[in-house]
């Protein structure tokens, strides 16, 4: 496998260049918004701007806001800044929570996805000699096509598998000689299981590197894949609105996650007060694309919670790089006033050599008490019907999450694989307050 930079110009273009950069395709973004998109000429007239007030990158906090609602309001193609008869390409989410979300893409814009997938994969040593087994879904999910385009790019042999298929996947893995897997981290941990399954033996399998995103997971997450598939996991970062995956991605560094701030400029803000924080704060994440044409966005509140850092990256890139996120603000359960998120459920089992991976948290509310059951799946070596055992180890995983959350928490212990798998997004929370 190569390890390189797939475009120094930028990827390590110092900071002073890049705000240059940024600055001049800002204006040119923002020009462009505001003649051929009504919803944020509007937007921008009310706060008394116009194009002539956004000079460089310091005036990028005047701008307003945009949020996944604005998008489902101007349904299906109200912010689109082109003509129709220029977009080649239409993706959607699944509109699960309401009408979905449409993302409308230029032939300049496939390039641009194109270029920042290729940067993605070269960082994880993907190159000419390698094949790429696709288990991201292709359609109207942005995942499957992206990283088709960019496997493309870099010369590799694309295996565009989709999902699903599991006996298939692990057959074509096999056969072909796979070497880089792209697929969401919990559908990777469930290759894992299905792999040592099988009966293959590890070393038939030539699997070395995994691109893993679209979700959430922790550290300890990671540890686990790279440990059963004996590989490298790098995560990547991206979202439809945005362009899809892309947008950010690691190096072989594990040290942050490189924004192709070139294309799509980072700040992070103050989900309570929308105040720009200052770097290394923890806040929510927001995207302004600087060089699309279909669909430019200005300032979109992401909902996930980062931090960021300029430091220069021992590969050499000098792109500002994300944390990992630790969740999303929307995400965020509050019960009985206590803020918590499935990824510190996640990383403390992960931590417990007695479960599994795969859990489950219901919530509801009882006699007007929010209520929190954690299903979590026991290791086999581990799973005993000596019920004195069972009943230690139940307390065990309780006193961890009290003393990490300040929660209580029904623990009830599963037998192995008996929750749900999943072959793409996982599902880690069913809230029934919602519902009531």
């Amino acid at each position: 496998m190569t390890n390189s930079v797939w475009n120094p110009h930028f990827e390590t273009m110092s900071r002073d260049k890049m705000r240059d950069v940024q600055s001049e395709r800002l204006r040119d973004a923002v020009e462009r918004v505001y003649y051929n998109v009504p919803f944020y000429r509007e937007k921008m007239q009310q706060m008394g701007l116009g194009p002539e007030h956004i000079n460089s990158f310091d005036d990028l906090s005047k701008l307003p806001f945009t949020i996944k609602q604005d998008l489902r309001d101007n349904y299906p193609f109200g912010l689109f800044a082109v003509p129709m008869s220029e977009i080649i390409r239409l993706h959607a989410s699944s509109g699960t929570t309401g009408k979905p979300t449409v993302v409308g893409y230029t032939r300049h814009d496939i390039g641009i996805w194109s270029e920042v997938m290729a940067r993605t994969l070269s960082a994880a040593g993907i190159g000419k000699t390698d094949f790429i087994q696709i288990a991201y879904g292709y359609g109207l999910f942005t995942g499957g096509l992206g990283l088709h385009y960019g496997g493309e790019k870099v010369g590799a042999s694309v295996i565009p598998i989709s999902g699903g298929n599991t006996k298939r996947q692990l057959q074509l893995m096999r056969d072909f000689g796979t070497t880089a897997l792209a697929c969401t981290p919990s559908y990777a941990s469930y290759l894992a299981e299905a792999i040592a399954e099988s009966g293959i033996p590890r070393e038939e399998f030539k699997l070395k590197t995994g691109i893993f995103g679209a979700e959430p997971w922790t550290e300890n997450m990671r540890l686990d894949i790279e440990k059963k598939l004996n590989i490298k996991a790098h995560d990547i970062y991206g979202l439809s609105e945005i362009i899809g995956p892309g947008v950010a991605f690691e190096c072989e560094h594990q040290c942050g996650l490189h924004i192709n701030e070139d294309h799509f400029i980072p700040e992070i803000i103050d989900p309570d007060t929308l105040e720009v924080l200052p770097e290394g704060e923890l806040g929510e994440l927001v995207f302004s694309t600087i060089t699309k044409e279909g669909l430019p966005i200005i300032r979109y509140r992401t909902r996930d919670l980062t931090r960021l850092n300029y430091e220069k990256c021992a590969c050499g890139r000098t792109l500002v790089r994300m944390n990992k996120c630790t969740g999303r603000s929307d995400d965020m359960l509050i019960i009985r006033g206590v803020n918590l998120f499935p990824s510190q459920i996640e990383s403390i089992l992960l931590e417990m050599e007695e479960t599994t991976p795969h859990y489950l948290l219901v919530v509801d509310r009882i006699n007007n008490l929010d209520t929190l059951e954690l299903q979590v799946e026991v290791e086999d070596r581990f799973y005993s019907d000596i019920i004195s055992e069972l009943q230690a180890l139940r307390k065990k995983i309780q006193s961890h999450i009290e003393s990490a959350t300040g929660l209580s928490t029904n623990v009830k212990l599963v037998e192995p694989k008996s929750i749900k798998r999943s072959e793409g997004k996982a599902t880690r929370v069913i809230d029934n307050r919602k519902i009531k």
